[in-house]
């Protein structure tokens, strides 16, 4: 198992040697060996933290046995791990037709295709599959390019939108840029995230902080005069909620300076915020979606570029030209994942539940002088810490002592910015494992004060 430890731990920090002092089991050892000389090593990725054997519902399984609740799972366990209505849907898939030619129609694919039609709003409606979520970016900066014979763009600082060249260069995070040698893709201009809590405006109240940073995206739209696009994820995966009005601030920009709007939806879409997209909760609707991750179940990887209708511009050439781009029992498993989402009424949980966590944990707060802030939505929510409240300096190694607490006692998750505990359960959760989770956490904390 790749447990995602801090974003810019070092390999050899003092925590991890720590945690990996007290699990010398000779069956840990040898695999983490094996994976650290078979892969290459890169940040968050390889050398690998521990390992895992099984993987269900909520759970994730070490090779010693060790059982942890998963708050973490890359943001594709939605419906919980080896969820059997989709195993079993994936073996019938596998019997009936295991693959598909990109120029022959299959009927999972296009049924597919259709679904997400339906549930996406507005005229979103033309979709184009790919592998991977780096991916469906991409094809969706080619739409933009195409679309408006433009080809610059507009993003934050601090996102992410994947790994490729493409999506890299849009993307925001130093880990996935500075290191790459010669030039990123052109025209690509960045502007600060919203909600930055470096920002003197962000003091000033959730209005004042919104008013600002739309402003700063309407002033580059207005003297760039050709861009194509503003990409950003609609709710920061950190996660930071956007403040009030300011995607309808921006949305109106894009409409004014001929810009479109592509909303990276793919941490966040299919329920994890408490709607099925987490733009609905700004009221806007953007040109063009991207999904992914959870999108094939936590099995199976598939991504979604879903465009309004009067995008479909580049029938004369191939813009994500992939070898399963129709795949289908790819395409079945993420049918059968959204068909779960709704028969199950999780996106309803997510709500109800995240309500629930997110009250509790600022009812909790007070109690630590080294939580910064609680934020987020629905089943996607962090807690923010600190060495001084009052500063907001960032508790880099003091988040690191928690992870580690709460890794001992069974919960995986990830630390995002350096210091926020990012917690994203499956919106499969029982409230009592919830509810115990969120002790395991509170008590980490506490032992801070100790």
């Amino acid at each position: 198992m790749k447990i995602t430890h801090t974003e810019g731990e070092s390999n050899t920090s003092a925590a991890r040697r720590a945690w990996a002092a007290k699990h010398p089991d000779a069956a840990t050892r040898d695999l983490l060996k094996r994976d650290a000389d078979a892969f290459l090593h890169q940040s968050l990725s390889s050398p690998c933290v521990s390992t895992i054997a099984k993987a269900e519902g909520i759970w994730i399984e070490d090779t010693a046995g060790r059982r942890y609740m998963d708050f973490h799972g890359n943001s594709v366990h939605h419906i919980g791990y080896a969820h059997p209505r989709l195993v079993a849907a994936i073996k019938d898939q596998l019997d009936q037709l295991s693959f598909a030619p990109r120029r022959f129609a299959n009927d999972p694919a296009v049924t597919l295709a259709e679904k997400l039609g339906q549930i996406a709003p507005g005229d979103l409606n033309k979709v184009l599959f790919t592998t991977g979520g780096s991916d469906a970016n991409e094809v969706a900066l080619k739409i933009a390019r195409a679309a408006t014979g433009r080809f610059k763009t507009v993003s934050f600082w601090d996102a992410f939108h994947g790994a490729g060249m493409g999506a890299a260069s849009v993307g925001g995070e130093a880990t996935f840029r500075s290191h790459i040698a010669g030039p990123l893709m052109a025209g690509t201009e960045h502007v600060a995230p919203f909600a930055c809590y470096r920002c003197p405006y962000n003091h000033a109240g959730p209005e004042t902080c919104g008013l600002a940073c739309a402003g700063m995206v309407d002033y580059v739209l207005d003297r760039e005069g050709d861009v194509a696009a503003v990409i950003a994820e609609p709710m920061r995966a950190v996660p930071t909620v956007p403040p009030p009005g300011f995607w309808k601030q921006v949305r109106e920009a894009c409409n004014r300076h001929g810009a479109l709007l592509i909303m990276d939806e793919i941490p966040t879409g299919l329920g994890k915020t408490g709607r099925m997209f987490a733009f609905e909760h700004d009221e806007v609707i953007p040109d063009i979606v991207t999904l992914g991750k959870a999108l094939g179940g936590g099995i199976l990887p598939i991504a979604a570029v879903v465009a309004r209708h009067d995008l479909d511009v580049c029938g004369d050439f191939a813009i994500g030209h992939y070898t399963h781009e129709k795949n289908p029992v790819t395409a079945r498993a993420a049918l059968t994942t959204i068909q779960i989402i709704e028969d199950e009424g999780l996106v309803e949980r997510s709500a109800e539940l995240g309500a629930y966590a997110l009250n509790r944990l600022r009812a909790f707060a007070p109690k630590s002088p080294f939580v910064g802030d609680v934020r987020g939505r629905g089943l996607m929510f962090g807690v923010e810490i600190v060495d001084d409240r009052e500063t907001r300096a960032e508790g880099r190694d003091r988040a690191e002592r928690i992870y580690y607490r709460c890794l001992e006692a069974g919960l995986s998750f990830k630390i995002s910015a350096g210091c926020v505990l990012t917690l994203s359960p499956p919106l499969t959760i029982a409230r009592q494992d919830l509810d115990r989770a969120l002790d395991i956490v509170e008590t980490a904390i506490l032992a801070e004060t100790a």
